[in-house]
């Protein structure tokens, strides 16, 4: 069809699924890449594959603020907090490849902070869904500046991703850092260079 041609392709009705359960959808998958899902050892892995899927993803089911309803708290305390190299694992949403990495977090207290056994929780709820790494970043930043209104946020993700490393480029040693600075740290360059100070030592690759 000609480029300028004014018309618009439809792509064709997807088919009607709703009656086939997820196994046999990766039932399904298994014949396509050539495989026999009859075989002894693929016997049970549609059944596996869909238990380790809802796993991976169940960030999708978590709730923000279930997770931190009982963990919120009132404190005269306005230094900065940092929770660092908390390991992460989530799902490239181009290729449903896994990254993974650690993340630093800091944020400035404005009257309450958060139970530290939180942040890592709330890491997941994000991280385990398909995701981008630039958009995770930024999701947790801004999930905990809707908590607890602090004066500021960091966060800092390293991680390497299996999509460059088992395919493409496939180079085994590079990783991806990103950053989400929100309030003092991205206006005050003190606050930010103090809490950068802090994450690269004791071996941190940032």
């Amino acid at each position: 069809m000609p480029r300028n041609s004014g018309t618009i392709e439809v792509p064709p009705e997807a088919p009607q699924l709703d009656s086939v359960s997820t196994q046999d959808l990766y039932r399904e998958l298994l014949l396509r890449i050539g495989e026999d899902p009859t075989r002894d050892g693929l016997l049970r892995t549609p059944e596996r594959m869909e238990k380790s899927m809802a796993f991976l993803t169940r960030g999708y089911t978590m709730n923000i603020t279930e997770v931190l309803h009982d963990a919120l708290f009132d404190v005269d305390y306005d230094e900065m907090v940092i929770v660092k190299d908390i390991e992460f694992f989530s799902q490239c949403e181009h290729h449903l490849l896994p990254f993974f990495g650690k993340a630093h977090i800091a944020y400035v207290p404005n009257g309450k902070v958060i139970g530290l056994s939180k942040i890592p929780r709330l890491v997941d709820v994000f991280a385990r869904r398909l995701q981008v790494q630039e958009r995770l970043t930024r999701q947790i930043g801004d999930a905990i500046t809707d908590a607890i209104h602090p004066q500021g946020v960091a966060v800092i993700l390293e991680a390497q991703h299996l999509c460059m490393m088992m395919r493409g480029v496939e180079k085994q040693h590079s990783s991806t850092v990103t950053s989400a600075m929100l309030g003092v740290f991205k206006t005050q360059l003190q606050t930010r260079n103090e809490f950068l100070s802090l994450v690269r030592r004791q071996g941190s690759a940032y």
